[in-house]
């Protein structure tokens, strides 16, 4: 039977996640800092008869993520793929955002997946086989604020998502990138809401999220995807998620960089313009 082991797996595209490897047969083993919070997926677990298993793991602990990946691989044997996905969306300008913030930021998002990497890649390496998936972000590709800290992390994590999958091809252990779009997860709703700001992006960036939250993209898209390139024998590194994805990813890459600046910093009744001519949205609330 294969194994998975999926981080952030209480909400949202984890908890999709866990629930596409369940149902193809997978014996997954869902982890989250706070397990008694997993209520509705402990549910769809006995509901479905799937063998989905709760773990207590903070991947932002050295001695939480080893406890956990190492009891699992001692008491199961070798986990033939690894989905990290747990993150955190503190949204501010540069100005205005805490240190503390950032730091928290890149603990999760980076740091984490970082983490859980070290822990089991040595027994994939040893298997001479396995899948390491790491969850970025249309975010990962472009940055806009007030997500520059969230950006900052996603770029992180794509760079060394690029460099172990070098590392680990001659291991036969395949390393992919999955890019979601605006989803409709608790995190996305967050964002939506605003933060007062001194900067306007701010608004700007919610009320974008409002207008594409109108046609929700379901966690379940990412989740399905996430399978199917761990099923599959791609060694294709980076797969945008999400009907905005691509085609979020292809308009900044036909901008230069000052064209990008210049479209961000806009004056408010032309970026709103420019959003529903480039774009067909409306964002105005």
């Amino acid at each position: 039977m294969k194994r998975v082991l999926i981080t952030g797996s209480s909400r949202g595209i984890g908890f999709e996640t866990a629930l596409a490897f369940g149902r193809a047969g997978y014996q997954v083993f869902a982890t989250l800092r706070n397990p008694e919070k997993a209520i509705e997926l402990l549910k769809k677990n006995e509901e479905e008869a799937l063998m989905i298993s709760l773990h207590a793991m903070d991947v932002d602990s050295d001695e939480s993520v080893q406890a956990c990946i190492q009891g699992l691989l001692k008491k199961f044997g070798p986990i033939n793929v690894l989905v990290n996905n747990a993150g955190i969306a503190l949204k501010g300008s540069i100005e205005e955002m805490p240190i503390a913030d950032f730091k928290a930021v890149m603990e999760t998002n980076f740091l984490g997946a970082i983490r859980c990497i070290q822990a089991i890649l040595p027994s994939m390496r040893e298997q001479k086989k396995g899948c390491i998936i790491n969850v970025t972000s249309v975010s990962g590709r472009l940055t806009s604020s007030p997500l520059g800290c969230y950006s900052a992390s996603k770029f992180a994590l794509e760079a060394v998502s690029e460099a172990l999958a070098q590392e680990a091809k001659p291991f036969n252990i395949r390393v992919g990138i999955i890019e979601p779009g605006i989803i409709d997860t608790d995190m996305a709703h967050e964002i939506e809401d605003f933060a007062p700001s001194i900067y306007p992006s701010s608004k700007r960036m919610s009320d974008l999220f409002f207008a594409s939250l109108k046609n929700p993209t379901p966690a379940a898209l990412v989740g399905e995807k996430i399978l199917e390139f761990a099923e599959s024998d791609s060694w294709t590194v980076r797969h945008p998620v999400g009907p905005d994805a691509l085609p979020f990813i292809q308009w900044r890459n036909s901008m230069t960089d000052e064209q990008w600046v210049e479209w961000n910093s806009l004056p408010e009744e032309e970026w709103y313009n420019a959003v529903e001519r480039d774009f067909g949205l409306s964002a105005r609330r």
